[in-house]
């Protein structure tokens, strides 16, 4: 009988605290970028539908950083990759001390999309990596571990961006001070970070494919004959995941508009509503992982789906309160997807796993388009009415997890 793996080894500790810690940051940036989109409304007189290119400059990356990313890590290791993923981060960030002086919201595209492939190789890197630090049996306790300081991170961001972006916003005021001196110090964090990471010694660390505690547990190929995309449920998860991260990608970016569009907050209290916003997004992930020990994942993801299509209708009522409440319901229902669209995507794929894991993190880009097709419809209809929207991004993934997930065998 084998003993109960640990969840990871002393000689690992150092390196996981690191690469969890990762885990923390991307999820700042992504949330700082929401806020980020609301004060450029403000300070550069943009339009909702011009302001989605905040989303649509870090989500791109991410869609073309996803493959390179991989290849680098293949080729140079995890340490390296961390390193180049730091790198890309803290160079994004020092970019916006020269766009806040010239002004240039097609400046802070740029910078924005660099630092957007920084968070790409870290995400692509730190994933295998956490999983590779001990026992494979314990790796999805690690994963899950360092995914909680993801969703610590998501309401951080938008706590931090509130802070210093949104409550000094003064009417008719394009001084960008605040936004140069916050990305000034979060590229001296994050070049800080890439240096002491570099001083780490990282142990050797487990081959995921090798080390099998339990034969019936391995992702076999079960119709080996087939190429990756002839596998329909991965082609299903691929399309799952870009409508997912679209729909999420919409609903974040234009969360503050409604708060204060819809409820008459300033944009500082809808910015801090943000912060309860991602919580609904930790507990539900915690509830997800929960229900999911007696509901099988792809069942619940097609209620989450479901229920995510009621809140919406609801959202666009704009009935106050009660439709307020359900846009923050919005994100518990979003907490399982990703992850669960991931896993039931990649299931018996053997030797195309790790290629199919690409394919699918690059679904990202559906977040890259989505928010500006909202942004229009805001700008013309209301903030309101753009959360029907979302509605045909939940269909598709209802139907992912009721019908398409199903791996075929031939």
């Amino acid at each position: 009988m084998l003993d109960k793996p640990s969840f990871t080894d002393k000689k690992y500790l150092v390196t996981l605290v690191f690469v969890t810690s990762l885990f923390m940051l991307w999820g700042i940036a992504i949330t700082m970028a929401d806020v980020l989109n609301k004060h450029f409304q403000h300070v550069l007189s943009l339009t909702k539908s011009q302001s989605a290119f905040v989303q649509f400059a870090v989500f791109g990356a991410y869609f073309v950083m996803g493959i390179p990313a991989g290849l680098f890590m293949k080729r140079f290791g995890y340490k390296k990759g961390v390193l180049l993923g730091l790198s890309l981060f803290a160079t994004g960030a020092f970019l916006f001390v020269p766009a806040a002086y010239t002004s240039s919201f097609g400046f802070f595209g740029f910078a924005l999309f660099i630092l957007g492939c920084g968070l790409s190789t870290l995400e692509t890197v730190a994933h295998p990596f956490v999983a590779a630090l001990g026992d494979q049996r314990s790796s999805d306790q690690r994963i899950n571990f360092a995914q909680s300081f993801n969703a610590v991170g998501a309401m951080l961001g938008p706590f931090i961006g509130s802070y210093f972006l949104l409550r000094t916003n003064v009417a008719g005021s394009t001084d960008l001070t605040s936004v140069r001196v916050l990305y000034l110090v979060i590229g001296i964090v994050i070049a800080l970070i890439a240096v002491s990471f570099s001083f780490v010694k990282v142990p050797a660390t487990t081959d995921p494919h090798a080390v099998v505690a339990d034969p019936d547990a391995v992702n076999v190929d079960i119709a080996p004959g087939k190429k990756l995309f002839e596998h329909k449920h991965f082609v299903w998860a691929v399309v799952a995941q870009f409508f997912n991260v679209a729909a999420q990608a919409g609903t974040w970016a234009f969360f503050i508009n409604y708060g204060h569009e819809k409820m008459g907050f300033t944009d500082l209290k809808a910015g801090n509503f943000m912060i309860l916003f991602m919580g609904m997004m930790l507990t539900g992930r915690f509830a997800g992982t929960f229900l999911m020990r007696v509901i099988a994942p792809n069942k619940l993801l097609a209620a989450f789906a479901l229920a995510n299509i009621v809140m919406c209708i609801i959202v666009a009522q704009s009935l106050g309160w009660p439709s307020y409440i359900a846009l923050l319901l919005i994100n518990f229902f979003f907490s399982i997807m990703f992850p669960t669209i991931f896993s039931l995507g990649i299931k018996n794929l053997g030797v195309h796993t790790q290629q199919a894991s690409s394919f699918i993190s690059m679904g990202v880009v559906g977040g890259a388009f989505f928010p500006f097709i909202m942004g229009k419809v805001a700008d013309s209809a209301g903030v309101a009415h753009a959360y029907y929207l979302p509605i045909i991004c939940y269909i598709v993934i209802f139907f992912f997890g009721a019908k398409f997930f199903r791996v075929k065998h031939s």
